[in-house]
């Protein structure tokens, strides 16, 4: 089963987060998180920061992310386990990947015809709010 990983970053001033609008298929043009596939053998929080750094240059030492929660699509092979993290201080983002924007927490993450996912982004966002941790 093949896994993927997303990563939801959060500007220290908690009142957006990190999308990147996605350049390619599938979801070409709408916003998504960032992230990646993770490699077989590949330990799984070693593989959200390798996928954060890569997308955006974002280290360890920028954030500290934890698993929040797990997507399975046994009909797709494949599952999909997002993390969340808030930055500790404001950092220039850059990637090559897909275009970067913060989006105001404000936005309606359901809207299916700007945000990938199938309404997945809406519901990570309203299980992050039930943690205020992080």
């Amino acid at each position: 089963m093949q896994g993927y990983n997303c990563i939801a970053v959060l500007h220290p001033d908690g009142e957006r987060w990190l999308m990147c609008k996605r350049l390619k298929d599938p979801y070409k043009g709408l916003y998504n998180l960032v992230g990646g596939k993770i490699e077989e053998g590949e330990e799984h929080l070693s593989a959200a920061y390798r996928e954060l750094f890569e997308e955006t240059a974002l280290t360890r030492e920028d954030i500290e992310i934890v698993r929040l929660m797990s997507f399975d699509y046994p009909l797709d092979n494949c599952y999909v386990e997002i993390y969340a993290g808030r930055l500790s201080e404001e950092k220039e983002v850059s990637g090559d990947e897909n275009k970067l924007e913060w989006l105001p927490l404000s936005e309606n993450f359901f809207d299916m015809k700007r945000f990938a996912g199938e309404g997945n982004i809406g519901h990570i966002y309203e299980i992050l709010k039930l943690h205020p941790e992080i």
